[in-house]
């Protein structure tokens, strides 16, 4: 089959299914352009929980299927690819996360949507890269605030807070990939172009950048802008989504080395057999996900 008899099959399983394909922005172009939904983890999220769809195909990575079970545990959520993970979920545990809970044992837990959802269910809130200050400014009786499990998250929330948060050694290995010497090379390029960064970047790209946002943050900050060139500070991918619906604007990357694998194993073909086949389905056991949905429903709840 040729890509446009793909999508037509595509498109007829949906309906058969009563199926809603979510997007994440940093998937290949070819995947963004047969999404009902495209945006950030936790908004597709909210979004599949809102419509009624009985399944659900999340095109990203382990841990925002998880979410989209915790938020939806009476629908089915496939994956087209059950090994497109997230390096950074993987670098905390819960065992690790219960060791420092007892060390610290004043302290309330913020864990980043990116976590996995065992994770999450030991945490008391949830946080995403665009409300993550507003979420730890939200905790005012926490003496300590253990954060997991970005580090670079969790340093630039520290800079615009005044609280004591107790950090966790992970990071994510795309975005380090994004060096200061890539900003100002791209600077030098495009000299009229503004720079727009992703929070899980290094502290010294940070420091380089006219705004901090996360993808939703940057796709509003495209069409709301009056800059004609931006220098994007994430993963690649999302330059797709940025140049189709901006179409008079320029967008460059930070760095062509910022590409996430796992956010490239999801194909067309890989989205039209999850449906052939309705695999493979994520779901979280009950015990968990109860837990885990307080911690993300009292993030939700602030806004």
């Amino acid at each position: 089959m040729n890509s446009s008899q793909i999508i037509e099959k595509i498109h007829q399983l949906k309906r058969e299914r009563n199926a809603v394909i979510l997007v994440h922005n940093y998937q290949i172009g070819e995947v963004q352009d047969i999404a009902d939904y495209i945006g950030d983890s936790l908004g597709l999220s909210v979004t599949a929980s809102k419509t009624d769809a009985d399944v659900i195909v999340f095109c990203g990575v382990h841990f925002m299927a998880e979410t989209a079970s915790i938020l939806s545990p009476d629908k089915i959520v496939l994956m087209p690819d059950i090994n497109a993970g997230c390096p950074m979920a993987d670098m905390i545990t819960v065992n690790a996360l219960q060791a420092l809970k007892t060390k610290h044992p004043k302290a309330k837990v913020v864990s980043y949507v990116n976590t996995t959802a065992e994770v999450k269910a030991e945490s008391d809130i949830c946080c995403t890269s665009s409300n993550a200050i507003k979420v730890v400014e939200s905790l005012k009786d926490a003496e300590e605030i253990i954060f997991v499990p970005d580090k670079y998250l969790s340093h630039y929330v520290s800079t615009r807070t005044n609280r004591n948060i107790i950090p966790w050694n992970g990071y994510c290995p795309t975005h380090v990939k994004i060096l200061p010497e890539d900003i100002l090379r791209q600077k030098e390029a495009y000299p009229e172009a503004k720079v727009i960064v992703h929070p899980e970047c290094t502290p010294s790209v940070i420091q380089l950048a006219d705004e901090v946002l996360s993808t939703s943050g940057m796709c509003k900050y495209a069409k709301s802008s009056d800059a004609n060139e931006t220098i994007i500070g994430t993963e690649i991918g999302i330059l797709y989504r940025l140049s189709k619906e901006n179409p008079g604007k320029k967008f460059y990357p930070a760095s062509e080395n910022a590409i996430c694998p796992n956010m490239k194993l999801t194909t067309l073909e890989k989205v039209l057999w999850s449906l052939e086949d309705m695999k493979y389905e994520v779901k979280v056991p009950e015990d968990i996900q109860v837990r885990a949905k307080r911690a993300v429903d009292k993030m939700i709840g602030m806004f």
